[in-house]
């Protein structure tokens, strides 16, 4: 990932800097079948249960301990307003989608990171 940002409708844009050299989770969201080996009926046809999914984004970010990041992100997931997010990858490929942090928001210290998760309604959208 080269780069990740947020523009949100009251909290204004932040920059995320993505961990070099680390994998992220890409999840573009939409209908998903339920894996299931037991839905199926008594004469061997499957059962389709379909369940729509979050689309999201999930990976390391580096933390600027004195930046403004922990704030920026405690204020975007208290907000009821999604942000629009972007995520620009190596290879050129871009997604936005809008969204919210989900999940913990800790930081470790030691390594100056924390695990970032953006989850939001819809299909994420490839736009480059």
């Amino acid at each position: 990932m080269l780069e990740i940002t947020c523009s949100h409708p009251e909290h204004g844009d932040f920059r995320f800097d993505p961990k070099a050299n680390e994998s992220f989770t890409l999840n573009k969201g939409g209908v998903r079948t339920n894996d299931d080996s037991n839905s199926v009926t008594s004469n061997g046809t499957i059962i389709q249960q379909k369940n729509n999914t979050l689309w999201s984004f999930e990976g390391p970010v580096a933390v600027d301990m004195e930046g403004e990041q922990s704030d920026y992100l405690n204020k975007v997931t208290a907000s009821s307003e999604l942000g629009t997010w972007v995520f620009t990858h190596i290879s050129g490929a871009v997604y936005t989608g809008k969204g919210i942090p989900v999940g913990d928001l800790s930081e470790d210290t030691n390594t100056a990171q924390q695990t970032l998760k953006i989850a939001g309604s819809g299909k994420l959208s490839k736009i480059s």
